[in-house]
């Protein structure tokens, strides 16, 4: 990514009025800018996550007191729900808060994330970057999903499920540790000797592309739009735990290459309230439909992605074995029922 270019604001008379917003990892970053831009267009409920009270209570603070909010739409729902992405439990009891106390949800944003370059183990056990960034909210998009769709049928216009994707993802093919037959996705990275230096988080996003590719398969675009955008380069903390000397160096490049946080989170607006049907399934690099990585292309990536979902699906029903998992007849039975 040499060039990154201008993103402007959603057109006039584009907002979030009326609607409710849940933005996972809203604390500070992306997260917490694009709370401030959805509440500056109208949103009627913010809800963001963070892992502690304080954290809670700085970013509340912070968005009530921003002149755009505060002078555009004092009046709006603003939340923080405890979430610890590193652990089920926690995404299990956060659902369970959301469906007791959120009646309507039009908008389902993923966008916490981790990155390290060590390997390291999840609270529950698993590889860091792929239960951050993949397994718990993947939990939480399945078990938000009717949520979303209720949201669909009262009004009449489709709900939006957005995971924060990555440029990083689109050059990945597993090449240097591939996928062997016979073992699950979740098995293969959560395998120390599988782990490469400074790419985990690449193949964390391919596989949550890959999530995304075929949930899209199972729901239509007219009830859910399923979509995955990139921010782009954007100077945020995500990468506070590499060495100090990486980070200078990520800093200057962050510096001359890299986009505001506001500009960033534009793009994440874009695809939660501009972008439409087409965008079902796909992939958004610049506001646009981009092409996802190759190994995600064709009759082998639609196996690829098939694979991720079953050993996804797989994974959470262990820890949440009621939760509801969409297939063909959900489809048939939106279409026709």
């Amino acid at each position: 990514m040499m060039c990154q270019p201008f993103l402007p604001p959603p057109p006039e008379g584009v907002n979030f009025a009326g609607q409710t917003v849940l933005i996972t990892g809203g604390n500070s970053g992306l997260g917490l800018e694009t709370a401030r831009q959805c509440l500056a267009l109208q949103a009627k409920r913010v809800i963001i996550t963070v892992r502690s009270e304080a954290k809670a209570q700085d970013a509340l603070s912070t968005l009530r007191a921003n002149p755009d909010v505060r002078g555009s739409n004092p009046d709006a729902t603003l939340d923080a729900f405890i979430l610890d992405l590193d652990d089920y439990q926690s995404a299990i009891d956060f659902v369970h808060k959301v469906k007791q106390e959120v009646a309507e949800l039009d908008v389902l944003l993923c966008n916490a994330g981790t990155c390290m370059p060590e390997y390291q183990t999840s609270k529950s056990g698993h590889e860091r970057h792929m239960q951050v960034n993949c397994y718990s909210q993947f939990l939480i998009a399945l078990e938000l999903l009717p949520l979303l769709r209720a949201t669909t049928a009262m009004r009449k216009t489709p709900s939006r499920c957005t995971m924060v994707g990555s440029y990083s993802h689109a050059n990945n093919s597993l090449a240097d540790h591939p996928l062997p037959d016979g073992v699950s996705v979740v098995e293969h990275f959560d395998n120390p000797a599988n782990y490469v230096k400074f790419k985990q988080y690449m193949n964390s996003k391919l596989v949550m592309h890959a999530f995304v590719q075929h949930l899209a398969t199972l729901v239509p675009a007219n009830e859910v739009i399923v979509n995955a955008p990139c921010p782009g380069v954007v100077a945020t903390t995500l990468m506070k735990g590499f060495p100090l000397w990486l980070r200078a160096i990520i800093f200057v490049w962050h510096k001359t290459m890299g986009r505001s946080v506001e500009q960033g989170a534009r793009a994440l607006i874009y695809a939660t309230r501009v972008a439409g049907e087409e965008t079902h399934g796909k992939y958004l690099s610049n506001n646009e439909v981009a092409s996802a990585a190759s190994v995600l292309s064709g009759k082998d990536g639609q196996e690829f992605a098939r694979r991720v979902w079953t050993d996804s699906c797989r994974e959470v029903r262990k820890v949440k074995p009621d939760i509801p998992i969409p297939d063909c007849i959900y489809i048939l039975v939106f279409a026709f029922g």
